[in-house]
């Protein structure tokens, strides 16, 4: 009888934490680069009265099979369906969609984090930014940035030594002409390397990997669907100045949420290779709109109904056991 009572209990919890992944799922239907969660259940421990038993040598008793009583069910997983959310055109030219399969990493300054969201944002100072403040990383195409001898504007310079501690960077193969994007793939790009042995600026290589920032005087500030950050100069000459890469895991399901769209690397999600956009296993990209979150409404509202009957008749469970065991009481009067 209390064993029947405890499944209910049991069964109450598990479907309490699944209508805490369906509520978050629905309150995130309109959030950017959202991937939404899945509760599954598995059954707990049973109780064996008897064990399975072999027929025996003469033939005369066949075998029998174990008899148990289960005691209840757990949660077994909260998995992230790591699916392409819908293409909204916004038609703004910062906003950048990774289809398929990617992240962008992006830096708070100590930490590497990683995002779907791709609306991105200059601040006063040039940098390329999330919607939290985050900067974004990238190549920076370095002799494209740097100001000429023509210009008058005193730049901060982009060789300074940003993220020099990051891990799961990336290199080219420091050839010094390797300027433009076709060159970095030829000249032997390492695009899945997963660590750097040392960080390289200057004259040992003509880009870094780090920060994307724009000088102040370039305006007319854009993402092409190659990656490429363009500008335009104070002469009117168009300029590539720096590129995005897209960071992919083994098992992205693995990584860990921890809010404002962000993820970081966990144990089971394997370390970030980097990449450039629509090369190997890393997703092209989209500009001028938002990848939507890959919530499913429909499904969603199934999964509630079925959460609350499952809820309801776990309750039912309870309030039975304990009638029985009322009965059971009143036997004594």
């Amino acid at each position: 009888m209390i064993r029947s009572m405890y499944s209910g209990v049991a069964g109450l919890k598990s479907h309490q934490l699944k209508m805490d992944v369906i509520g978050n799922n629905i309150a995130n239907v309109n959030t950017y680069g959202f991937k939404a969660g899945r509760a599954t259940f598995s059954d707990m421990f049973s109780q064996t009265l008897s064990g399975a038993t072999q027929a025996n040598a003469a033939g005369t008793l066949g075998g029998i099979d174990p008899r148990q009583v289960g005691l209840g069910t757990m949660n077994s997983t909260i998995d992230n369906i790591h699916t392409a959310g819908a293409f909204q055109s916004t038609d703004r030219t910062l906003d950048v969609t990774i289809i398929d399969e990617g992240f962008f990493p992006v830096t708070d300054g100590s930490d590497v984090y990683y995002t779907r969201a791709g609306n991105l944002y200059l601040d006063s100072y040039g940098y390329l930014i999330t919607s939290g403040g985050q900067y974004l990383m990238g190549m920076m195409l370095l002799d494209s940035v740097e100001p000429t001898d023509d210009t008058t504007i005193v730049e901060q310079s982009v060789l300074d030594k940003l993220d020099a501690d990051s891990a799961n960077v990336i290199w080219g193969s420091g050839k010094e002409d390797n300027t433009q994007i076709a060159d970095l793939v030829e000249g032997g790009l390492p695009i899945y390397k997963q660590e750097a042995d040392e960080i390289m600026f200057g004259e040992e290589s003509q880009y870094g990997f780090g920060r994307i920032v724009v000088p102040t005087y370039y305006r007319q500030i854009s993402v092409d669907e190659a990656g490429v950050v363009k500008g335009m100069d104070e002469f009117g000459n168009a300029v590539d100045i720096a590129v995005l890469l897209t960071a992919t895991f083994m098992n992205p399901g693995g990584l860990e949420k921890v809010g404002e769209n962000l993820y970081t690397e966990s144990s089971n999600s394997g370390l970030a290779a980097y990449g450039l956009p629509g090369v190997g296993p890393n997703g092209s990209l989209k500009v001028g709109g938002l990848e939507m979150s890959n919530v499913d409404l429909a499904n969603e509202f199934t999964s509630m109904i079925v959460t609350q009957r499952g809820y309801q008749s776990n309750s039912r469970v309870i309030t039975v056991s304990d009638t029985l065991l009322e009965e059971l009481i009143n036997l004594k009067r």
